[in-house]
């Protein structure tokens, strides 16, 4: 039968420690963000507890007593031992997890509904997901891979190519209809535009592209994500841009139609897995990626049947 554990509070104890490895009460509370007072009252409760003095107290110093000179190897290592048990246990964890930056928007419309899938097939790995519309900044965030639109521009990253992408107009069945058609591009001037700022460089392009110079783009609605732009869009509230992998659902249910399907313009900008270079041949780097490009490759060849 296991016998009965006798042990004093642990804020005591931590209290203790950090007085005895500083041997001044006014160090240990700088140290532990409390009052020299917390710090006494803490040590009589221990002392009360093991029924013994633990410190000399002088008046410019404090000394263990024999008691103490005892007490604190042994709570030391016992804190040690604590210490390295969590931080092994974390360590086997953090190596488990794969942090992934992305935009909202890709996450919502094709990163998400892929998860159960990535999970089956690769169980021992934990994808956690950090959505932003800004770059990442690896060397000041705790990202491990991330998914971007733009150019391979930074010299300590790694860039895995994923696809290209096209920008064509789209708005609703219902905004066709209730504004009677938009027959020609010059008529986007008299309709309602919706743009993500973020991105705002992407009606640019398209408009340029198509030598249109008389859409205003100012008097429109203005979004953070793509996700809102296409949600108000197949909600019959003006016409947004889309783009490859967004809207494809949303093309083939109907949601959304594409205006002028003649006059696509290619984004100059290209997807990519990027991460820093010293990571890119981590074990659960390359499971991500090779799954990523697995993924990539099945959309491609659907799309071509």
């Amino acid at each position: 039968m296991r016998s009965k554990i006798t042990l004093p509070s642990l804020k005591s104890l931590v209290t203790f420690e950090a007085v005895a490895r500083n041997l001044s009460f006014k160090a240990a509370a700088q140290e532990l963000h409390v009052s020299q007072s917390a710090v006494s009252h803490q040590i009589r409760n221990l002392e009360s507890f093991l029924g013994t003095k633990l410190f000399i107290r002088k008046s410019r110093s404090v000394e263990l007593t024999p008691q103490g000179k005892n007490y604190f190897p042994k709570i030391k290592y016992a804190f040690n031992s604590i210490s390295e048990a969590t931080n092994e246990i974390m360590g086997e964890f953090s190596n488990s997890v794969l942090t992934v930056q992305l935009y909202s928007t890709f996450a919502i419309r094709w990163m998400i509904p892929r998860l159960p899938e990535f999970k089956r097939v690769h169980p021992d790995i934990h994808i956690r997901l950090h959505t932003s519309q800004e770059n990442v900044d690896f060397d000041h965030q705790d990202i491990d891979v991330a998914i971007m639109i733009g150019k391979p521009n930074n010299s300590g990253l790694h860039y895995d190519h994923l696809f290209g992408g096209e920008l064509f107009p789209v708005c609703s069945p219902k905004y066709i209809e209730m504004t009677g058609g938009i027959g020609d591009p010059e008529d986007l001037d008299k309709h309602t535009i919706l743009q993500v700022y973020p991105s705002k460089n992407d009606w640019i392009v398209w408009l340029s592209s198509n030598g249109l110079s008389n859409v205003e783009l100012d008097y429109g609605l203005d979004f953070d994500s793509y996700e809102a732009s296409l949600i108000t869009a197949g909600q019959g509230m003006g016409i947004a841009m889309g783009q490859q992998p967004y809207v494809n659902e949303d093309i083939q249910s109907g949601v959304l139609v594409e205006i002028f399907p003649n006059l696509r313009v290619k984004n100059p900008d290209s997807w990519y897995l990027a991460c820093l270079k010293q990571k890119s041949e981590d074990y659960k780097v390359k499971v991500f990626r090779g799954w990523l490009m697995s993924e990539i490759h099945n959309d491609n060849n659907h799309n071509l049947e």
